[in-house]
């Protein structure tokens, strides 16, 4: 009986649709070929390979060590090579005695490696190491892997680790796993200890100046293993695409230029190789002027100072502006200019909320397509988890067909999309999805190593709580260590958080800036960091604009009847009336108090779909979508005439384009407030009432103004969110702070 090629050959990948009768297998060399061609591809990739250099604290890799860590990197399944993994997906007439061994049940190719690298399994150590080439002194070979560093093999030995890590966490050394050596040993006709020899010799074949002797130390740091394993991921994912690396179970000593060739066509259809794009790009004199990129005469000062006179080789940038006053546009011109001077290869715009993500997509989207020509037009992935239509791009690495294991010996599939979303050329979403790359999560990794070759832009940084802002502070630290560049985007950017933001190291912030130096400090205004860690902050000057709000406070915070009221008394004479509340129960509230009250004037209040409804974040997303749109045609640009009425929550406050007359809006910090008013007045061609040619902004206080009562726990849960016990803001002294404000204040002058 002829024995299936699977009982000889040692397999990496096999037909998963009936695992336990394979119908074909993917040979464990032309796997590891596979993946080792395309981490070497990456690094020809001139910004990723120096992303990666910059981590190790180098300007660049030279040829020998992008080929040593070629080589880890091929090694990372190299586990695999054991007896008790590949008899896996033996059938049960595979097996001499109809049935597999006690000593191979769940064995994996990581698990029952561990034992090897602690020499626990002192049998296979033995011969394991110095079978691969690592050994110093080891007949045929001149010069051994462990040579390859000055710390008597500790750094390869740690990236080795990294290249086995590939699942997207780190191995466990200290798991006191028992060695397994029945294993390691000969089955039938396979031998591991020959299939090690083998791929040992074949990678010495494929990459050959990676044993040339004279070559630098690889990098020692910690921060170059943490980039170096999320390349090794991502050059797993893509050389696991059957698509590009179809199997083949027969054994072929130079299949690796089969697997360079693929390499090549993958990566560049995926879109990390973009040499072409940048060819066509420059084959045409560039039109990155303001009015071709947005269609806008000519750009305003913020716009100016942070695209144009700020220069493009800051790490980190952050913009100061009112809303509406055209961040987004600076962000995106500073972009197209970066990457004309291949400083970055790409963006990922990262915003707090889903709905702001997708609103923002859309205008990348048509930025995108004034810029590049369309023979090199690249994607904008819409990185935002539930929102994937017809109409968004998701990614481009897809349909992975590879075993993965857990501890248990279950066998998972490697890909889901939201992890790769940072691989995208252009992408936009939320801020989540960049931070998840500063976590001990897994695949944080792959996550930070793809987002360094990009620009990352963060909108309103100021709605960082202090956990999110921790996170983001080590995400941005790692990002500009590994040479990648940053810009953060706010309206109400406190003097503390800049500080934060403009030192890498917490302790170079000390107490903060002085209040006198605060108050004075420009606005507009573009900060920046060069090079060389200098700090600066230069004013944007003015865009010749400025709002007065006339502002009140109104004792109505829990008066939904008399909100109500104020509400469609304006709208009745033709406003647009945005109300904001701090809590979901309480929108709720405010617009059952207005239907009730509405009668008559039902056209008044907001609908999408023939439906009276509200806007806030515990709706399913394909209403989301709906509402978000909906909203934006009604108090948009080019709303339509006539009064209307919509209540919701802090949904309201940001990123969406909307433009009101009139702003009821709960007690908050005075940053959030601000933040709320700047949904007034926002487009200058709209037609208002006669009674609201000026914005107007109603603030709900308690009753009485007094916050007192909050102070009290025995008080229970504020029910609008406010006070130590509101779990909204908490802060009463910042609440009883702006409070004062409106107090003495009845109207606030805002530049922008």
């Amino acid at each position: 009986m002829q024995m299936p090629a699977y009982t000889k050959l040692h397999w990496a990948k096999a037909d998963r649709q009936n695992p336990a009768k394979p119908q074909g297998i993917h040979l464990l060399e032309h796997h590891l070929a596979d993946v080792g061609a395309c981490f070497e591809q990456l690094l020809r990739q001139p910004t990723i390979r120096q992303r990666l250099a910059r981590a190790g604290g180098w300007d660049d890799l030279d040829g020998v060590t992008a080929a040593r860590l070629a080589v880890l990197a091929a090694l990372h399944d190299i586990g695999k090579v054991n007896a008790g993994f590949q008899v896996k997906i033996w059938r049960p007439e595979d097996w001499p005695d109809r049935q597999r061994p006690q000593s191979f049940r769940g064995v994996g190719h990581i698990r029952d490696l561990t034992p090897v690298i602690n020499d626990e399994d002192k049998e296979t150590f033995a011969w394991f190491f110095p079978a691969l080439g690592f050994g110093q002194g080891v007949a045929g070979w001149d010069n051994g892997i462990f040579e390859w560093d000055d710390q008597n093999g500790v750094t390869v030995g740690n990236l080795f680790i990294a290249a086995l890590s590939h699942h997207g966490e780190p191995i466990d050394l200290g798991a006191n796993l028992p060695a397994n050596t029945r294993a390691w040993q000969q089955y039938g006709e396979l031998n591991p200890r020959e299939g090690t020899e083998r791929i040992g010799k074949l990678v010495r074949q494929w990459f050959p100046e990676a044993f040339a002797a004279g070559a630098p130390p690889l990098p020692d740091q910690a921060d170059f293993q943490h980039h170096f394993l999320g390349l090794c991921i991502l050059a797993d994912w893509i050389g696991s695409n059957e698509g590009y690396f179809p199997f083949d179970d027969r054994p072929d000593d130079g299949y690796i230029h089969t697997a360079r060739k693929q390499a090549a066509t993958a990566i560049a259809d995926i879109g990390l190789d973009i040499s072409k794009q940048r060819e066509i790009f420059g084959s045409r004199p560039p039109r990155l002027e303001f009015a071709d990129l947005f269609a806008l005469p000519r750009p305003n000062a913020i716009q100016q100072q942070a695209a144009l006179d700020t220069p493009l080789d800051c790490p980190l940038v952050i913009i100061e502006s009112e809303t509406g006053s055209g961040k987004t546009e600076a962000a995106l011109w500073r972009f197209a200019r970066m990457y004309q001077q291949g400083l970055v290869d790409g963006l990922y715009f990262a915003l707090t909320t889903r709905a702001a993500a997708s609103q923002i997509h859309r205008r990348v989207e048509g930025f995108v397509a004034r810029m590049f020509p369309e023979a090199a037009r690249p994607a904008v992935v819409r990185a935002v988890p539930g929102y994937i239509d017809r109409e968004s791009v998701d990614g481009g690495l897809q349909d992975y067909r590879v075993w993965w294991e857990k501890d248990d010996g279950e066998m998972l599939w490697a890909a889901e999309s939201a992890k790769r979303y940072l691989a995208a050329q252009i992408a936009v979403g939320t801020v989540d999805q960049a931070m998840l790359g500063a976590l001990q999560v897994r695949h944080a990794h792959l996550r930070a190593s793809c987002l360094a070759r990009n620009l990352l832009v963060v909108d309103e940084v100021h709605a960082s709580d202090t956990y999110m802002r921790e996170i983001l502070a080590a995400l941005l630290n790692a990002h500009r260590a590994a040479g990648g560049y940053a810009l953060l985007m706010s309206a109400t950017l406190g003097s503390a958080s800049r500080q934060r933001w403009l030192y890498v190291n917490a302790a170079e912030v000390g107490d903060g800036m002085p209040l006198t130096d605060a108050i004075d400090a420009h606005y507009p205004a573009v900060s920046w960091v060069s090079g060389d860690g200098a700090a600066g902050i230069d004013y944007a000057g003015s865009n010749d604009r400025a709002k007065a709000v006339a502002m009140a406070a109104q004792p109505a915070m829990h008066d939904f009847d008399q909100v109500a009221e104020t509400a469609l008394a304006a709208a009745r004479s033709g406003a647009k009336v945005l109300v904001i509340r701090n809590t979901v129960g309480y929108a709720r509230q405010t617009q059952q108090a207005l239907e009730n009250r509405a009668a008559g004037s039902s056209e008044l209040l907001f609908t999408v779909r023939d439906v009276v409804t509200l806007h806030h974040s515990r709706f399913a997303a394909a209403d989301r979508r709906l509402l978000d749109g909906e909203i934006e045609r009604q108090l948009g640009k080019d709303r339509p005439a006539g009064g209307r009425i919509v209540v919701g929550t802090q949904t309201l406050e940001q990123s969406l384009d909307i433009d009101a007359d009139l702003l009821i809006t709960d007690l908050c910090p005075v940053d959030v407030l601000l933040q709320r008013i700047g949904r007034l007045h926002r487009h200058t061609g709209n037609v208002r009432p006669a009674e609201y040619a000026n914005p107007q902004c109603i603030v709900l206080t308690p009753p009485g103004e007094d916050l007192s009562p909050l102070l009290n726990s025995r008080s229970g849960q504020d029910p609008n969110g406010l006070g130590p016990h509101g779990g909204v803001y908490r802060s009463l002294h910042i609440l009883e702070a702006t409070r004062r404000l409106l107090d003495e204040y009845g109207e606030w002058r805002i530049r922008k």
